[in-house]
């Protein structure tokens, strides 16, 4: 169960340290659990288990197609290994080592890639994932999930530590915004609905769910009903709720720091057609690189605003 706060405002613990801490608290009871990393120790702030767990922590260097192929090897011997990068080179770099070793073998390797879309910030487009998410999409048996904020992600690799299977998860490093009450807990596959409505639906994730909230704040000004929906898992996507919004709302938004070819409003397109069509608008990367600047700027340069969100909910509500 998971309860959705009253205020959103910025976290005081990074979504790193929270990361670090609970996989530090799962290693104290698994022996399986270890750590590699591609030379960024510092920058995922995973130093803490290499102090505590030196057995079972790995720096591969910038050597990221080789350290899924040491991932899937530990776990075909029984361990569970937690691989980090920055989002392309987790996702776009390696996607074969992905689908050959760890996918196609039927492995259990679980791919954090931090810092997905804009918020690479000055990292630039060649550190800004825009496309991992739709990459990974297409290999089959693959669980992608983005969490919104550390009491999310605790409870999402608590979960996926004990799931079978390959995980993606994209993550920004640093504070984001708090949604959900310490304690929630996610179940894999299944929405979380943070507020009801009936003339439009909001679907978002990772940075894009404070989006989709302060936009719902804004339409009730104008006396438009907006559910917001937190599609935290892109795969597999929740057709269930999907179904329900769509009869109730009628129309969708989606909202995403991810290029939407391949993406989450593609996602949610496909299976709303499939299952119970309804208009859907956009909100997201609209086929471009990245670029350099402040992540505040950049959330203005790509439209990543609620304004964006307020104009596309209104949109879509006329073409119901």
């Amino acid at each position: 169960m998971y309860k959705v706060k009253s205020t959103f405002e910025k976290e005081t613990v990074e979504m790193r340290k929270a990361y670090t801490e609970t996989l530090m608290e799962l290693a104290e009871t698994n022996d399986k659990i270890c750590l590699l990393d591609a030379d960024l120790v510092g920058s995922s702030g995973v130093k803490p288990f290499f102090k505590a767990y030196p057995e079972r922590s790995f720096d591969c260097g910038i050597q990221e197609s080789n350290m899924i192929g040491v991932a899937a090897g530990m776990s075909s011997v029984g361990f569970v290994p937690f691989v980090h990068s920055f989002g392309p080179f987790a996702s776009r770099r390696v996607a074969d080592q992905i689908f050959l070793s760890c996918a196609y073998a039927k492995l259990n390797v679980k791919i954090l890639g931090s810092d997905p879309g804009v918020t690479a910030a000055y990292n630039g487009g060649t550190h800004m994932p825009f496309e991992d998410m739709g990459i990974l999409n297409s290999i089959p048996g693959m669980t992608l999930i983005e969490p919104t904020d550390t009491v999310q992600l605790r409870s999402i690799i608590k979960t996926i530590a004990n799931e079978y299977g390959v995980h993606y998860m994209r993550m920004g490093r640093k504070l984001a915004c708090g949604v959900f009450e310490e304690g929630s807990e996610f179940e894999i596959g299944k929405a979380a609905v943070l507020r009801e409505g009936t003339d439009v639906c909001l679907v978002g994730s990772g940075i894009m769910v404070e989006v989709c909230l302060k936009a719902a704040e804004e339409l009730a000004k104008e006396g438009i009903s907006a559910t917001v929906l937190n599609t935290f898992t892109w795969k597999p996507m929740d057709e269930e709720a999907l179904v329900k919004y769509s009869k109730q709302c009628g129309a969708f938004v989606t909202a995403e720091n991810h290029n939407v070819v391949g993406g989450l409003g593609s996602i949610v397109a496909s299976a709303l057609a499939k299952n119970a069509p309804a208009p859907v608008e956009m909100v997201g990367i609209y086929d471009t690189f990245g670029e350099v600047g402040t992540e505040a700027f950049l959330r203005e340069r790509f439209d990543l605003t609620p304004a964006a969100v307020v104009a596309a909910a209104k949109r879509a509500i006329a073409r119901k």
